[in-house]
């Protein structure tokens, strides 16, 4: 399988490389403190890795993190989906192949914007693709610029369907393959999370963060509190959880997460309209996998923080909406800033 690739540049030097290949984010080179440059998104330097390999900095759907059971009900009618979560019994990210083992298309490629440069990347999903109903036209378009990456979701569908959309991108603000992001300062607008069950669904209702491992609404060490007997990060082996952020959905993308790195000085900041943000360490990464500068991928070795809507959505009324449904128009941004100062 050919995959093409397009890079983007902006005034700052920051520059970013897409795969047509899951619309797959596979470089995000930025300056540290001394305008050294290096890629903070881990990656591959080959597709065949890409493909053995999945959730390296792709786009995530038709749904985002997890759906029980592998089924959903909608508008009276049973939708059947593949059981793809490992011994889990859920649909994680759409199935097998999800969005980010499709091959998306660019048709008008590169294009210049101010200060900076664009690319919009669709694909069109058929009616039943994994099991969701409705034919599903897609794009995303990621737009560099003054040091900012904007992601701009775009969807519609023939008939009711649910639809979640995120990226899988796995940061270490140090550089890809430097070591671990344990160290990495970490803070999140939320004051609640959703505490799990063994199969990594959702329980009944939102926990407060305050006195838990979960509280990251001042900044703190990624790896400060893993050794916690917190039954949740007991149950999980560290952080896989959604965090419910401060504001729900909005229309325009408002500020939820700051990460800094101190070696290197490189801060990101995250702007979204979802409501939701999943982290996860990479704790199957294993010191097996090679990657795209050389060096070997070692358990938390990049920090996943998906702006989403929440897991097991079609299940819950209380949480959400991710009903799309014919004439809508479903609409999501995500926006990473980077500089290599320390935040105020």
């Amino acid at each position: 399988m050919r995959s093409d690739s397009w890079r983007l540049n902006d005034t700052s030097g920051t520059q970013a490389t897409i795969l047509a290949y899951g619309a797959t984010l596979k470089e995000l080179s930025t300056a540290d403190r001394d305008g050294r440059m290096a890629n903070v998104v881990l990656g591959f330097d080959n597709l065949a890795a890409y493909r053995e390999h999945g959730y390296f900095g792709c786009v995530v759907g038709r749904y985002a993190n997890r759906i029980a059971g592998g089924a959903f009900t909608l508008d009276g009618r049973d939708h059947r989906l593949p059981l793809n979560d490992g011994p889990r019994p859920n649909t994680l990210h759409g199935g097998d192949p999800g969005f980010g083992a499709r091959l998306w298309t660019a048709p008008d490629g590169v294009t210049e914007v101010d200060g900076g440069t664009s690319l919009t990347l669709t694909r069109v999903s058929p009616d039943g693709e994994e099991g969701f109903p409705g034919e599903v036209t897609v794009s995303i378009r990621y737009t560099l610029a003054a040091g900012r990456l904007r992601l701009d979701y775009r969807a519609q569908s023939t008939a009711p369907t649910v639809l979640n959309l995120s990226n899988h991108a796995r940061f270490n603000l140090a550089g890809e393959g430097a070591g671990t992001v344990l160290d990495h300062e970490l803070g999140i607008a939320a004051d609640d999370y959703l505490p799990v069950d063994a199969a990594l669904i959702p329980l009944d209702g939102a926990a407060p963060v305050d006195g838990t491992p979960f509280d990251f609404r001042k900044p703190a060490a990624v790896g400060a509190r893993l050794a916690d007997p917190h039954p949740q990060l007991t149950l999980v082996g560290g952080y896989d959880h959604c965090f419910v952020l401060r504001g729900g959905r909005t229309a325009e993308p408002r500020p939820v997460v700051e990460l800094h790195d101190p070696g290197s000085g490189r801060t990101m900041r995250i702007a979204t309209t979802e409501p939701g943000l999943q982290l996860y360490l990479s704790s199957e990464l294993d010191g097996t996998l090679t990657g795209s500068g050389g060096r070997r991928y070692q358990r938390y070795g990049g920090i996943v923080l998906e702006t989403q809507h929440f897991p097991d959505s079609p299940h819950r009324p209380d949480y959400p909406s991710t009903v799309l449904l014919p004439g809508q128009v479903f609409a999501s941004t995500t926006i990473l800033e980077f500089d290599n100062r320390r935040w105020e």
